[in-house]
């Protein structure tokens, strides 16, 4: 049974009254936080007085004016001086006599968070065998007395030190054992750097931020240990923290492609004394979904900019086509029917151009479902093979690992045969397009479309991805690459163009998203904050053989992930009690982690059911316990 706080009071308060001593404690302010019995009773203190709150003031003005200083002249003036000693406490022990005869020994210290601690001991006895050592050795000469006496008074100060010191050495060492675990167990590198750049702590958290860097590193030089590199790209930022100017950047790690986020924070030396605090993380899960919360957001902004445009466009060509038809029946000059003609194509052009506009910013969300990479390559030759000329040739390359990852199948389909048709006419009916998917670092899944063509142009490289942007004249749209670069960025991904010795190169990249094991019901962790769906969809779970525990919101679901052990499975609703979203539950797991799905009301187009799909899938309400069975345990497209 747990002891309440008035039982550990009152526990406490016993022990001090069974002490032979007379204890005070005050705080910063001088008001009183606890007093034994014994210290009522050896300065007869009245019980307004012994309360926690009661003033230092107060009770030295007391004892004063009962004598217990001796005679004063000036009582406010002693009571001053004793309120000034007593604001700027000092560790000291002293003995004195008290106005009734009696010796006391009052030793104080003060306390770590402020205030002080004061023992009183009544030494009346030991005094008394001091004087009769006096009157009966008398063989004994005035200054061993004297000695003995110093030496008596010495020791009991040692004592009150030596307990001064421990108490002091034990909250010291128990501090820097708490900050020495909390540096451990922190998910970043900590370090300090020395005058020379060589490590001079570290808490051994670096190979865990920049892979394939040493754990161990102090004294090492931080170039040797980061390598040459990473070393460049933070050299001028780092300059500027031993020149006393605090830093924070981001960078990506060449070696682990990782994005990282570091803060350089002068020390208190100075000049050529100064180091450098170093604190890094890693980032790149907050980077990527970052960039897809801000290709949202624009997609939002672009939507509202051009939907009442392309609306009254649409309505215009309807209108040009019906005439230049109607016109195209008449009869008329073979000039004249030529112009129609004319009219007809460019107006569907523009339809054209209008439904790609809207295609780029409709607000489809992304569809994550495990698919084999091999399986989509093989699909995506199908699609494109018969569009290339007879002496162009298609090479893809497949070196991802056997076995299903997690993304939009037809998201990332549109967006390759996209960049193979950009390719094909790149090539002018003759050469080589390659497509290579890989794993890079761990991170990413990579596609890299190359080709043997002309390559970019300086102009292009730069503004490729920029709408409307084309180097075909009037047969090209601008549209492509923008919206290959619209849809990656969506599903928090990355796309880069250049230029290699044969060609051009665009290298998409996505956030690498392994499907979770298929393993045995276990334990499910349900967030939902209506108690009736709640309940309906924890008798689902518990059919499909899951044991559940339930939440409301982000931060009661955070504190069971916390305290309960073997959670195997998460299902949140996106819309929950509170700020704190679904979208914000899985943002603050770690990755790659407790398999995590989530659910939702709203329709696709809605920012929320958006960027919660780019990170995990996501299932619409209603659902029957089959579609939920069915959505935990997808089929995999292989």
């Amino acid at each position: 049974m747990p002891i309440r706080s008035g039982s550990t009071q009152a526990m406490t308060m016993a022990g001090l009254n069974l002490i032979q001593q007379a204890l005070s404690i005050y705080d910063s302010d001088l008001k009183l936080v606890v007093a034994n019995a014994r210290f009522r009773e050896m300065f007869d203190i009245p019980e307004n007085l012994m309360t926690p709150g009661a003033s230092f003031e107060d009770t030295i003005r007391l004892i004063a004016t009962r004598g217990e200083y001796g005679d004063v002249d000036d009582l406010e003036a002693l009571v001053r001086e004793r309120v000034e000693l007593a604001k700027v406490f000092e560790p000291h022990y002293l003995e004195r006599k008290r106005h009734d005869g009696r010796w006391i020994s009052v030793e104080g210290n003060p306390l770590p968070g402020g205030g002080w601690v004061a023992v009183y001991t009544d030494i009346t006895r030991a005094k008394q065998q001091e004087e009769l050592l006096r009157g009966k050795s008398e063989e004994l000469s005035d200054q061993l007395l004297r000695y003995a006496e110093e030496l008596s008074t010495a020791n009991r100060e040692l004592g009150s030190t030596v307990v001064a010191l421990e108490e002091a050495k034990r909250q010291v060492t128990e501090s820097e054992r708490r900050m020495r675990l909390t540096a451990e167990m922190m998910p970043a590198h900590i370090a300090h750097l020395g005058p020379d750049r060589h490590y001079t702590y570290s808490n051994r958290r670096l190979s865990a931020v920049m892979p394939e860097r040493p754990s161990n590193i102090v004294g090492l030089p931080i170039k040797e240990t980061l390598g040459a590199a990473t070393y460049a790209k933070m050299l001028r930022y780092l300059d500027k923290a031993f020149e006393g100017q605090p830093q924070v950047y981001e960078f990506n790690d060449p070696m682990s492609s990782r994005r990282i986020r570091v803060a350089l924070t002068p020390d208190s030396e100075t000049g050529d004394k100064r180091g450098v605090y170093i604190l890094s993380m890693d980032v790149t899960e907050e980077t990527q979904t970052r960039a897809a919360l801000q290709q949202t957001r624009r997609r939002e902004l672009a939507a509202q900019m051009t939907s009442g445009l392309a609306h009254d466009f649409s309505n215009l060509l309807t209108i040009i086509l019906g005439m230049q038809t109607k016109l195209g029946k008449m009869e008329m000059t073979k000039d004249a029917l030529q112009l129609v003609d004319a009219t007809l194509g460019a107006a569907r052009r523009g339809g054209t151009l209008l439904n790609r506009i809207a295609d780029m910013t409709a607000q489809r969300a992304p569809q994550l479902r495990p698919m084999q990479v091999g399986k989509l390559l093989t699909d995506l030759q199908t699609l494109a093979g018969p569009s290339m000329p007879n002496r162009q040739r298609l090479i893809f390359r497949n070196d991802t690992p056997d076995r299903p990852l997690m993304f939009d199948p037809g998201m990332l389909q549109d967006s390759l045969l996209n960049l193979l048709l950009n390719a094909r006419d790149a090539c002018q009916g003759e050469g080589v397009i390659t497509i290579h998917a890989s794993v890079f670092k761990d991170t990413w899944l990579q596609f890299e479309v190359t080709d043997t063509g002309t390559g970019f142009s300086e102009e292009a490289l730069t503004r490729a991805l920029d709408p409307f942007f084309t180097t075909k004249g009037s047969e090209g749209s601008g549209l492509g690459l923008p919206m290959v670069y619209d849809t990656t960025k969506l599903m928090g991904g990355q796309v880069a163009i250049a230029n290699t010795a044969s060609g051009a190169k665009v290298t998409l990249r996505l956030p690498l998203r392994w499907m979770p094991n298929d393993q045995a019901p276990g334990l499910a962790l349900l967030v939902e904050d209506n108690v009736e769906l709640r309940r309906m969809i924890r008798d689902m779970l518990t059919e499909l053989g899951h044991l559940v525990i339930e939440a409301a919101s982000v931060d009661e679901a955070l504190a069971l992930l916390d305290q309960v052990p073997g959670i195997s499975l998460i299902l949140s609703d996106i819309q929950l009690e509170g700020a704190a979203t679904g979208v914000d539950l899985v943002q603050r797991l770690p990755s790659g982690g407790i398999p995590t799905y989530l659910m939702t009301s709203f329709m696709q187009a809605h920012p929320l059911y958006i960027e919660g799909a780019a990170l995990a899938p996501v299932i619409r309400k209603p659902f029957t316990g089959e579609t939920l069975a069915r959505f935990l345990k997808p089929e995999v497209t292989s």
